[in-house]
This record gives structure tokens, sequence and C-alpha cells, in this order.
């Protein structure tokens, strides 16, 4: 009975056909949508990928390299004066940016490297100076002294040359040429190696066949681990800082030196007795004193003076000691005049001093000098192109020269400012210029020299290499 209640007379009951074609219609609509979406998805995901495509070949394009890939320097930089710092900090220069950042950096090699081919001496292994071998850019000493045999400072110094070289050889943009090499690390230059200094003026043709010498920078541009040094970057630093907050015209109108009075060459065994003779009696001028070591040890003295604080007076006393002074580029880097005899011993960048000689600023008698200082120094330049002032070898027109600059306040500022802005703002003292002069040498030497007994000889000398080397210091 329920049954015939609730159910529907057949003309009430719905049609199934009709109801299950409008079910497949809707469906098959649905397919069409769904397809047509992922088509426009499709197309979005094309049109925006091919934009962030865009964008980011634009981009990359546009953006300049990271700090970490240094571009090339400029024609204009390179030639800007002063340097800019992005040029004195690029230990990476090319031959090229070398040679136009700085003109005549490398008088010494060329002038050592026209002389022609010459034979390298060979060394037993615990006598006479280092030598190593440079292949593929690495560094392998051969032959070098015990270190019990050395001086602190002898070890020291050796031991820095040899960071300078394999920093050099480090930041090379181009490989360097495989050589053998005599380092000598000693004061006083002798045989065939690279060298600190050399005696000014032309060699005999028997000095000549019995060594070529090519300068090297001296180990202070490393480290110096003297307490008023400590090293040349860290002096630069200072000095720059001190130069900043100073005018020529306020710095103490008055020469300085500190010195030992027993550290003098055999080509002038009394200049500094000499020196302190010559200043005691005026005061007035003069900040000349011995320095007072507190002890062998120590390297200090209780009347030294901070290296920086040389550049506060207006005129600083340059004295040569055995051979060359290591002091000498320091004072350099100073805005002041440094007044010196005609210098006897070269370093790597001594032919870019322009001196005045002293007669020429007070007009007084020219005065004669040795025939080795003729040699060395044919002729000064004019005070107003001077960027030094050589003085009497025996001091006795020091005072007198100092009065007339003292005089003449226009002509010393321009000799102090042209010493500061070639050595400093010209670069010649930067590390780029460093490293530009120890890949010069490398190259230079390598096309001349010939090691004793051929190179076959030296094949079964591989050597130690330069990182084990620098720890021990000692080839045993």
């Amino acid at each position: 009975m329920l049954e015939k209640r609730f159910s529907l007379p057949m003309s009430s009951r719905p049609i199934s056909l009709p109801i299950i074609h409008t079910s497949s219609s809707r469906m098959g609509m649905g397919m069409r949508m769904k397809h047509r979406q992922k088509r426009r998805i499709t197309q979005i995901t094309l049109i925006v990928g091919g934009f962030l495509v865009f964008y980011c070949f634009v981009f990359l394009w546009t953006t300049p390299p990271s700090p970490s890939v240094k571009p090339s320097p400029s024609k204009q930089q390179l030639s800007q004066r002063p340097l800019p710092p992005e040029i004195l900090n690029n230990l990476s220069l090319d031959e090229d940016q070398c040679n136009a950042a700085f003109p005549g950096l490398t008088k010494e090699i060329d002038d050592a490297v026209a002389e022609g081919p010459f034979t390298m001496k060979r060394y037993s292994n615990n006598q006479g100076p280092l030598q190593g071998r440079i292949k593929d850019g690495q560094i392998y000493i051969i032959h070098a002294q015990r270190r019990r045999d050395l001086s602190a400072e002898m070890s020291n110094s050796r031991t820095a040359s040899l960071h300078q070289l394999n920093r050099a050889l480090l930041t090379s943009p181009s490989p360097l040429p495989d050589t053998i090499f005599t380092l000598n690390f000693q004061d006083t230059p002798f045989g065939t190696a690279w060298v600190y200094s050399r005696p000014a003026g032309p060699l005999s043709p028997q000095q000549q066949q019995q060594q070529r010498l090519f300068l090297i920078p001296h180990f202070s541009f490393w480290s110096w681990p003297l307490p008023f040094i400590k090293s040349f970057y860290s002096a630069t630093s200072k000095i720059t800082t001190l130069e900043s907050t100073l005018s020529f015209r306020s710095k103490i109108p008055k020469a300085v030196w500190r010195g030992t009075t027993w550290f003098n060459s055999v080509l002038s065994p009394h200049l500094r007795q000499k020196l302190l003779q010559t200043t005691a009696s005026s005061p007035d001028i003069f900040d000349v004193q011995k320095l007072d070591w507190t002890g062998n040890k120590s390297r200090n003295a209780t009347n030294a003076l901070p290296i920086q604080d040389f550049c506060k007076y207006k005129y600083v006393i340059h004295t040569e000691g055995i051979s060359y002074s290591g002091r000498f580029q320091f004072l350099q880097m100073c805005r002041s005049v440094v007044l010196t005899p005609p210098i006897l011993w070269m370093q790597h960048t001594t032919h870019l001093v322009r001196p005045v000689f002293s007669w020429e600023l007070t007009g007084n008698k020219k005065w004669d000098g040795t025939e080795r200082v003729k040699a060395a120094w044919e002729r000064g330049v004019r005070g107003e192109e001077a960027n030094m002032v050589f003085v009497k070898p025996d001091w006795s027109d020091l005072e007198e020269t100092v009065r007339w600059l003292e005089g003449n306040q226009e002509v010393a500022e321009g000799i102090a400012d042209r010493q500061r802005e070639l050595f400093v703002g010209g670069g010649y003292f930067s590390k780029a210029a460093e490293m530009c002069y120890w890949r010069a040498l490398v190259r230079g030497w390598a096309g001349v020299v010939r090691p004793e007994g051929g190179e076959e000889a030296w094949e079964g000398e591989e050597g130690v290499g330069f990182e084990e080397f620098s720890l021990t210091n000692s080839l045993e």
C-alpha cells in the first residue's frame, strides 16, 4: 500500500534519456573549458617566461662586475697623477699597464739586461748567498745558509725578500719564465745576484766581469721588525695621516737626524762623526742626535723617533750606512726636504732622485766631488725642478744650506712637494709598483742568466718548496 501511495504514474516519472543527454553535454563542455584553461595557462607561462629571460639577459648584460672581479684599469686611470688607490693597490697589473702607470720604474733592470748574457756561479749548500729556482710559478730553494749561521736580522731579510717574490708570482696576470736565481741579502753586494743596492756610477770592465747586480726592493717592503719602523706599508699609512694634518710651513723649522756614529761606509769612513761635529753648535736649526741604544736585543733606543715623526720637520738629513741606508725610502715619503751628501749607493728607485747641488741654491763656489760622485751624478737640476738637495760630503755647507732654505720657503716647499708627489703620489713606493718591479726583474734576469755548467747541470737540484722553507728557514 505504501508503494502504491508513493508511486508516481508513468507520466509523472522523469524521462531518463533527456537526463542522460544533458549530463554528457555538460561533461563535454567542462572538458573543452578545461582544455582552453590549460592552453591559456601555457600561453601565460610562455609569455611570463619570455619576460623573465629578457629581464635576466638585460640585467646581466648591464650590471657591472662584482667587486671580487676587478675591471681592467683604463688608460686614463693609469696616466692620472696622483694615481688613484685602485691602481696603487692593484697587485696584478700586466706589463703594459705597469709601464704606463710607473714610467722609468725598471731602469735598473733594463740597464743590467742591456749588458748582455752572463754566467751565474753555483754555490754549495751551506755557503754563499741563497740560490733558488722558479718553476711553473713556484719557488724552490736549492742552496741556503743554515739558519744558525745567520743573525736574526739576516734571516728576517732573506725570508722577507722571498715573500715579496712569492707574492709577485702569485699575483702575476700571466705566467713568468722559469729561471734559476741567486739572492744576496747582505748589505754589501758581491758576485752576480739579486741585491738591495749597488755602487753608484758605472763599473769598471774588470768589475763587470766579476759581478752583475740586479737591484731588488728593500726587504722592508714586506716587513722590518724594528719598533720604530715595523713595515713599509704601516709607515706609509702613518706618514700619510701625519702629512694630511701638516702644511710644510707649519712643520718644525729644523733639520733632524738620528743614527749610530760607527755605522759608516768605507767610502765615507767619518761621515756620521763629522755630521755630529758640524751640527753641535747650532741647536736652533738642528735636532741631530746619536741613538742611545737600550740593548742589542731590544733594537730600540731611548731617543729614537717613530719613522713618521721625521716628517714633522721641514728638513731631514740622510746618511748612508755600510752601503745603502734602509731608512732612505721612508724619508722620501715625507713632504720635507732631504739633505744628503751625493748618494754613493743606488737602490731600485734612487735613479728617480732629481738633486740640486747646494752651491746652485746658495750661489757659493762650485764644490768638487770625488770621481765616483762625478760619474754617478754628472750634474744636478735647478731648484725649481729638484726633489732633493745634495750638500758637501764633509757637511761643511750644511748649516748655510738650511738657513738659505729657511729664507726661501717657496723653493724649499717646492722641493718637498715634488719628493712626496713622485714617490707617494706617483706610486713608485706602492704595492702595485713593487709587484711590477719584481715581475720585470724575473723576466729580465731569465733572459740573460746562464747558470754555471748549463741548466742541465742543475736538473737534479729540485730544492725545497718555498712554503716549507718559509716555516723552517732551513734545508735540513
